[in-house]
């Protein structure tokens, strides 16, 4: 089979394909896996009876149903879900929107790739524009995300001890610099797959470094606010026409209605719009009819701040104590669990890397991603890079122990016997 440059790139083995391979194959293949590598979000009641009541309305209305099943949405999206966030951002915020600010997509995977690929790249003039991550590591699935080689440029982070095995990244501003080869600034808050949360500070100093260099910033907040806010600790709500900021409505509760959510300027949108005509002709209506009543009554938010975030909270507490129990006064490090539905666990020094310490919880029936992942555009020598794998907690209270006793033991075992 005679690929182009395109075909080799994408039917290459990515960080990204690998895992949701994973978690396909241990799903289908019947054995009793312990889920702790993907994003999948937890089966919180609650929330599914919400949508199934609204699913149920749709099926009872037949006008509802046939927008559902039997119409196709302009590119840019359901208008009327459209057109009732902006009255909820609005109100909420202040924002200064209208229906030229919003556009959806199917799902944050394809958004990011059409953003990255309109800022970053190949220029008509000859450059090459990258898109830079302030803080690494960053989520998995940009990593693979643009169309040319050396897409990425990332920064180490500078790091804080904290109390009790815990830590936290800051994005180390020192150590920016942004150039002419930047055609876009990226952080995802809260960060996947730390859980890390930029302050506010860092935010407002990012935004003006984009603005100073005439660059957008790119804001992922799949995991953040106003929907679903798995954010534990203070964090204002952030947006202008600068600012491209990215929501989903998967870890809502959605994850296979596949909608993003992205908020920018009408430039930004219109242009999006195009591609996303070019690209998936229309947008799934699925995710948008579901949220559509919550959205309009901004009980979408009441669902946020008081059963999905709570929720994981209570499990990234509980988490903690389990593997701090498990490991004791071992030599280990969490990343402080700010929101979304990691840990993020760094361990110094540890004799093996952390592809190896994956393999080997995988033979114990235990999935968690290696971290090695995580760190795209930066070089390979920070050996930090090959110590840390991210866990989810979203399963059930007890897989999840019994997951993290399991990493405990693995891990001592590494250090004993390399």
């Amino acid at each position: 089979m005679k690929l182009s440059e395109f075909g080799e790139k994408f039917t290459s083995q990515t960080g990204i394909q690998s895992l949701m391979d994973d978690l396909g194959n241990a799903l289908a293949s019947g054995e009793d896996f312990i889920m702790m590598g993907g994003g999948n979000p937890a089966h919180i009641p609650a929330v599914e009876e919400a949508f199934k009541a609204r699913l149920s309305r749709i099926l009872d209305n037949h006008h509802e149903f046939v927008r559902l099943i039997g119409i196709y949405d302009p590119p840019q999206g359901e208008i009327e879900f459209i057109n009732h966030l902006v009255k909820l951002l609005r109100n909420q915020f202040g924002w200064p929107l209208s229906a030229k600010n919003i556009a959806l997509t199917n799902g944050s995977q394809s958004a990011f790739f059409m953003l990255f690929n309109m800022f970053a790249g190949q220029c008509r003039d000859g450059t090459q524009r990258k898109i830079q991550l302030p803080l690494a590591p960053e989520y998995i699935g940009y990593a693979d995300a643009g169309l040319t080689e050396n897409f990425f440029s990332a920064n180490r982070p500078s790091i804080e001890y904290l109390d009790n095995h815990l830590f936290k990244y800051h994005v180390d501003f020192d150590q920016l610099n942004v150039d002419e080869t930047t055609g876009a600034l990226c952080v995802s808050r809260p960060t996947n797959p730390t859980g890390n949360v930029l302050t506010d500070h860092e935010i407002e100093k990012l935004d003006q470094l984009a603005k100073a260099h005439q660059i957008p910033l790119l804001l992922d907040g799949a995991y953040g606010t106003p929907f679903p806010n798995l954010i534990f600790t203070d964090a204002t709500p952030y947006w202008n026409d600068n600012i491209i900021l990215c929501l989903s409505l998967s870890k809502l509760g959605l994850p296979a209605a596949r909608t993003g959510i992205v908020i920018a300027n009408e430039e930004v949108i219109s242009a999006l719009s195009r591609i996303n005509a070019i690209m998936s002709l229309a947008t799934n209506s699925t995710g948008s009819l579901m949220a559509m009543d919550m959205v309009k009554d901004g009980s979408i938010l009441t669902l946020s701040n008081d059963i999905v975030r709570p929720f994981y909270q209570q499990k990234a507490t509980k988490a903690v104590s389990v593997l701090q129990q498990a490991l004791g006064n071992h030599e280990y490090y969490i990343h402080k669990p700010e929101g979304a539905m990691f840990l993020w666990l760094w361990f110094k020094d540890l004799p093996i890397s952390s592809l190896e310490l994956y393999q080997r919880l995988k033979a114990r029936g235990v999935i968690v991603v290696s971290g090695h992942y995580f760190f795209p555009g930066m070089d390979t020598t920070w050996r930090h890079q090959h110590e840390c794998i991210r866990v989810s907690y979203a399963q059930d209270d007890s897989k999840v122990s019994q997951g993290l006793k399991i990493i405990a033991e693995e891990v001592k075992r590494a250090y004993q016997e390399g």
